[in-house]
């Protein structure tokens, strides 16, 4: 196993440098001046030189690149061009509040998810079946960001049951201790914040991992059809096992494999929808700080937030990789 976690991550080394290339070259393409966002278009022509000088963007791109690059190796990621601050330190508080995001998503994603994939594949051809599926189609089609607003108009305005932007009551704010408000509220003992954290997380959260739910619900039915009809699930049947048995500690052991890699898979798709779900509900996630970002024109901050998103997507997938050995024993990597 240490074997083969060493070769994975040998084989993700030129995934990222690839990757860093892609988006530095493509950033770089992007039309506007730095300089120009920053000191906006009545400046004069010797202030815009003067401040590319300072930030190095006279300097050729190969040579930008490679300067970027040996940051990164010694842990630098760099300095923003618009705050003149940290990138790391600035990174941080942002990244946090994505990973809540996602987090979230994701455990509403699978838990409807494959409790509805299992129940459709159970009660197949029946009316809850067609039901399901339905409503995973109309998932999977509707944009986020449509969905989003639909929710902010319903339930923040129509209803006031949940607050429509932020993460937090501006006027009580939580002190933050890991960044994953949610978990540093219970730390803290404070239960109304809890509360309000989680008023805030949850329209953002559903119109982020509503896709995910309806595709992970699709594929959980598909998998467990194919269990469904193996003869030790007949023999589980035979000898007189409830049905929460053989679905949940038979069946769904077996049909799980398929269902996490494409688990694995989404946690891209969840990164990718960030920017739109964070831009609408006004999250102060990565999303948000990259978009903003582009804006400024700001190329350390966007190959940063690209490159940090690669990285947790590469290697959620090799965690996933290796948890087929758990889920199936045949399953041996060397």
């Amino acid at each position: 196993m240490s074997s083969y976690i060493t070769r994975r991550i040998l084989q993700l080394i030129p995934v990222l440098i690839g990757m860093s290339i892609i988006v530095f070259s493509i950033i770089h393409a992007i039309p506007g001046d730095p300089a120009t966002v920053i000191l906006g278009d009545q400046a004069t022509p010797e202030a815009v030189a003067e401040l590319r000088e300072e930030m190095g963007l006279n300097e050729p791109l190969v040579k930008q690149y490679f300067s970027y690059v040996s940051g990164i190796l010694t842990g630098d990621l760099g300095t923003s061009l618009k705050t003149s601050k940290s990138i790391q330190e600035e990174i941080t508080p942002y990244l946090m509040a994505t990973i809540e995001l996602m987090m979230m998503s994701m455990i509403i994603a699978i838990i409807i998810g494959v409790n509805a994939g299992i129940i459709a594949a159970w009660k197949r051809a029946s009316w809850f079946d067609y039901t399901a599926m339905l409503v995973a189609l109309i998932g999977v089609s509707i944009p986020v960001f449509w969905f989003g607003l639909m929710e902010q108009w319903i339930f923040a305005e129509k209803l006031g049951l949940l607050p429509s932007t932020g993460r937090m009551n501006a006027r009580e704010p939580v002190e933050a201790l890991s960044g994953l408000l949610l978990v540093d509220t219970i730390l803290q003992g404070n239960w109304s914040g809890f509360w309000d954290v989680l008023k805030h997380l949850i329209l953002p959260s559903i119109a982020l991992g509503t896709i995910p739910m309806a595709i992970i619900a699709r594929i959980t039915r598909s998998s467990m059809l194919e269990v469904l009809e193996l003869d030790y699930i007949r023999t589980a049947r035979a000898k007189g096992l409830s049905g929460f048995w053989v679905l949940y500690k038979h069946a769904l052991k077996n049909a799980f494999a398929p269902i996490l890699t494409i688990i694995g898979m989404l946690v891209g798709l969840l990164l990718g929808g960030a920017v739109l779900t964070e831009t609408i509900f006004g999250w102060p996630g990565v999303g948000r700080y990259i978009y903003d970002a582009i804006g400024s024109r700001d190329y350390p901050v966007i190959q940063s937030g690209i490159l940090i998103i690669a990285t947790i997507f590469v290697f959620v997938n090799l965690i996933v990789d290796l948890l087929y050995s758990l889920l199936d024993p045949r399953i041996n990597y060397r």
